[in-house]
């Protein structure tokens, strides 16, 4: 389907505020190579269908036209966003550049239906309260996801779970985004946090056990079923020691709250999240044998780590979740596992604080996709404009691509800290 300059230029702009609330008109005009008289023709098509709202600029002192700057217009279109943890709920609603207006969290015992029906009647809430506004949902959950289906949890132990149910609107024109807790943080990352400009990203998330997702080019590799990236059920683990979804010697054994129960010879939680929170505060805290645990897990991650890095061949490493607490007192066993198994080094960032809770980082996928997704808007304006992998399909101008490697800032100018793997 060909896509017309002037709709595609609208998308294109509304993705560059969507990365940045509050960039000029200039400065957005200028990155994207677009004619001064142009974006200001586009930006006021955008006004007008409240979608942005224009503001002007602090003055800078420098001679020329005054610019404005671009954020969410107050009546525009929002995403309701809600995530189910091994331990908690949590259902928001944000706004064009992933702004929260609302939030609510709650605990769980990870029984099915109360879950469901918690995170239903908030949905509801906000559906309520917003109206129209809310163009689009989105869920994540710690499971296997295909489509709007949660095929398996097992850190959850829920099967089969249909979860266009959370969403009473679900209709073509409002869609419910499902996917699996992981590969949302990894698109995150890579649109808004370390992986931004990572040609291939290789993302690996610590909860109860470990996942994933390899990004390519701002697309997710989802694999021939959509279900790439379970990491942790990779043969990386003890052969003897079963895990969860009932095979021998997956990863998971050798990283979740269970394997570190048994270093320590203590029973396993119920609670495993917080309880592997619990060590690797105590670690930090020089407790000798948490600290022991912590190193045996970081080389786990590092020796695995560094084998994806040899099948995949990524430009970058991203560790989140806990992984990032990791990190801060593993960060030397971590490179010693990969150096036992990796052929060559590879970058390793640690996910930025801004996207470190599972919340924002559904958010920022749910609101991005609100942008990507045909006639979300209504009034015709963004009908067709899809993006391709990120890069919008222009004649005339198109974003950067990335390039091989990264050593930049965040969205919110954190730098990442970077490492050989």
């Amino acid at each position: 389907m060909q896509v017309a300059p002037r709709t595609t230029a609208q998308a294109t702009l509304l993705r560059a505020v969507h990365e940045r609330p509050g960039v000029t008109r200039a400065a957005v005009a200028h990155e994207l190579g677009m004619p001064s008289g142009f974006a200001a023709e586009t930006v006021g098509r955008l006004v007008a269908a409240r979608l942005l709202s224009e503001e002007p600029a602090p003055p800078t002192g420098s001679r020329g036209r005054p610019t404005t700057l671009l954020r969410a217009h107050p009546d525009g279109p929002l995403a309701a966003v809600a995530t189910i943890t091994q331990e908690t709920w949590t259902v928001a609603v944000a706004e064009l550049g992933g702004t929260q207006l609302s939030t609510v969290t709650g605990a769980h015992d990870r029984t099915q239906d109360t879950v469901l029906a918690a995170v239903t009647t908030q949905l509801g809430e906000a559906a309520g309260r917003f109206g129209a506004r809310i163009r689009a949902a989105a869920v994540s959950v710690p499971g296997t996801v295909v489509g709007s289906q949660l095929v398996y949890a097992p850190n959850l132990g829920w099967h089969d779970v249909d979860l266009s149910g959370l969403w009473p609107h679900y209709h073509p024109e409002l869609p419910l985004i499902a996917g699996n807790d992981a590969t949302c943080a990894a698109v995150a990352e890579s649109r808004h946090g370390a992986g931004v400009g990572a040609g291939t990203m290789l993302y690996l998330h610590l909860a109860a056990g470990i996942g994933g997702a390899v990004v390519e080019s701002d697309r997710v590799v989802a694999g021939a079923t959509g279900t790439a990236g379970e990491f942790g059920h990779m043969p990386f683990g003890d052969p003897a020691m079963r895990c969860r979804c009932g095979a021998l010697g997956c990863w998971n054994t050798t990283l979740d709250g269970g394997a570190v129960a048994r270093m320590l010879g203590q029973p396993v939680p119920a609670e495993e999240v917080s309880y592997l929170r619990r060590v690797l505060a105590a670690a930090r805290g020089k407790e000798t044998e948490p600290a022991e645990a912590v190193r045996a897990l970081a080389r786990s991650v590092g020796r695995g780590a560094a084998g994806l890095v040899n099948a995949l061949d990524p430009h970058l490493v991203v560790v989140g979740g806990l992984g990032r607490e990791l990190l801060d007192h593993g960060r030397a066993a971590l490179a010693h596992g990969a150096a036992a198994v990796a052929t060559s080094p590879r970058d390793l960032a640690v996910a930025l604080d801004a996207l470190r809770p599972a919340l924002a980082l559904v958010l920022h996928v749910g609101t991005k996709l609100v942008l990507e997704r045909r006639q979300i808007f209504g009034r015709g304006l963004l009908r067709g404009a899809v993006a391709d992998g990120g890069h919008v399909n222009s004649p005339g101008w198109r974003r950067p691509v990335a390039t091989p490697e990264y050593h930049g800032s965040g969205r919110h100018g954190t730098t990442s800290r970077t490492a050989p793997l």
